[in-house]
């Protein structure tokens, strides 16, 4: 029993030594079937061509448009204040918020009880300046005639004592007779050097009778002109502001009672680069008197309105970047527009001539679109950016009449093959399939979050960026670009401000 069973043993372990055996030769086979080209060869993966969609870059002449925002204000404005303190008594009907007033109305007018008081007393005191002058120069009259008179006695005097003098020499005077007339001379002499003291005193009192009477003048004067301030009339037609003035409230000086704005005359204050600015220049450096457009927006409905460059700020301020420029409207209407209304501003630069418009989504941030080569591969060129003006780009050395992919999407790149297809506006109307094997167009990216900006903020981002000595033109032109907007890309911002609180 013992040998049987060993002997089944056996013979298990051999079958199986010789299915093992069998198992590899079969796989050997195989595998040298496989390397002398059998008949189970993979097959070839075929190359995939991308969907997109291309433009042909055209040699055009373009304005660039310089765009910003600012506000309205009036170009005359006109703060009214109380010019002296007292009871206000009367109001004009129109003398509040939002009221019209006409080029002369009254109004407001102040108590002028004590100011008329002061005016009669000051007419008093020059009419009696006046009675003063006259009498001094009465005295002064009769002064000159008592001088005249005593001149006149001297003169008789001298006469006398040449007589005397004479006849003493023929012997017929005394010496006697002779001494009285020297001293008869002498008392005349003295009396008309007394009366040209009195001449000479009355004089200096008439001088003093004018002076008063010109300082009585002045005050009269005065009290009319301050009793005509008690009574303000409207220099020019206008619209009141800001108006706290009410009947029976009692006024300091210098107090503002309302502010009267010209809604005739509107200006727009903005702010552009430095950058922008120097584009706004002629020849000589100075500010180009050209046609702008204001943009005003009521809910949906956008209105444009022409005005003209005037002139630019005086100086920069600490806390501001750019300069400021102003821009006078053409003809406003004032029931449409007013103070403080916020707009967008539109300014043409000078034309640029054979330059191409493309799409901004065609070219990287240094300027490299992609070209449509043989064998529909892609070739790589690099362009120039000279403006960004919204979703397009203003380029130049370009290769004109080339066609180029207009959005560059991250899966292309030099040597890709790509079908080339028509813009989304042209296939709407004249649909083409996409060739089979070609990976379906890749989805529209969701639109950046966008924030609006403060104008400390803005301001503080734009000025980290002009500072930086490390970044291209080109990219600082186009993050200027997006700070000019009213809502900013939340990327950009976050990525400016982690910069600036890296100190970088």
């Amino acid at each position: 029993m013992g040998s049987l069973t060993r002997a089944g043993m056996g013979l298990a372990i051999s079958g199986a030594a010789i299915a093992l055996t069998l198992a590899a030769f079969g796989i050997t086979y195989r595998a040298w079937q496989d390397g002398n080209g059998g008949a189970t060869a993979a097959r070839t993966p075929r190359e995939r061509a991308y969907a997109v969609e291309t433009a042909t870059l055209e040699a055009v002449t373009v304005t660039p448009i310089i765009t910003s925002y600012g506000r309205l204000e009036s170009g005359r404005t006109l703060e009214l204040r109380a010019a002296l303190a007292g009871t206000l008594v009367e109001l004009s009907e129109t003398f509040r918020d939002g009221g019209a007033v006409t080029e002369g109305e009254l109004l407001y007018r102040i108590d002028p009880s004590k100011l008329e008081t002061a005016l009669a007393l000051a007419e008093t005191d020059l009419t009696e300046a006046q009675a003063e002058l006259a009498e001094a120069r009465s005295a002064l009259d009769l002064a000159k005639l008592e001088a005249d008179a005593a001149r006149q006695q001297l003169d008789l005097r001298k006469q006398a004592l040449a007589r005397q003098t004479d006849l003493r020499d023929r012997g017929v005077a005394t010496e006697a007779d002779l001494e009285a007339a020297k001293l008869a001379q002498a008392s005349a002499n003295q009396t008309l050097i007394n009366r040209q003291q009195v001449v000479a005193g009355d004089e200096a009192r008439v001088a003093q009778a004018e002076i008063t009477l010109t300082r009585r003048r002045i005050a009269l004067e005065e009290a009319g002109r301050a009793l005509a301030e008690t009574s303000v009339s409207a220099p020019f037609a206008g619209v009141l502001a800001d108006v706290t003035a009410v009947p029976g409230r009692l006024v300091t000086a210098n107090e503002q009672l309302a502010v009267l704005v010209d809604p005739t005359d509107m200006q727009v204050a903005f702010r552009v680069t430095s950058n922008q600015f120097s584009r706004l220049l002629n020849a000589r450096g100075e500010l180009r008197q050209t046609e702008l457009v204001v943009e005003v927006q009521r809910g949906r409905q956008v209105t444009e309105l022409a005005a003209t460059l005037d002139r630019a700020g005086a100086e920069i301020a600490e806390d501001k970047v750019g300069r400021l420029v102003f821009a006078k409207l053409i003809d406003p209407d004032p029931s449409f527009v007013q103070p403080g209304d916020f707009v967008t501003v539109r300014i043409p630069e000078r034309p640029m001539e054979a330059v191409a418009v493309i799409p901004a989504a065609a070219a990287t941030t240094d300027g490299r679109i992609l070209l449509i080569g043989e064998d529909n591969r892609l070739e790589e060129a690099q362009i120039t950016v000279l403006r960004h003006q919204g979703d397009t780009i203003i380029v130049e050395d370009a290769p004109m009449g080339r066609q180029y992919v207009t959005v560059r999407a991250l899966q292309l790149g030099p040597g890709i093959q790509v079908t080339p297809a028509e813009p989304a506006g042209e296939a709407a109307e004249t649909p083409a399939a996409a060739p089979s094997d070609a990976p379906s167009e890749t989805p529209a990216e969701a639109p950046a979050q966008t924030i609006a900006l403060d104008d400390d903020r803005r301001a503080a981002i734009i000025a980290f960026i002009e500072a930086s000595e490390k970044m291209k033109p080109e990219k600082r032109e186009q993050y200027l670009q997006e700070l000019s907007q009213p809502e900013v890309p939340l990327a950009t911002v976050e990525k400016f401000e982690t910069l600036m609180a890296e100190g970088q």
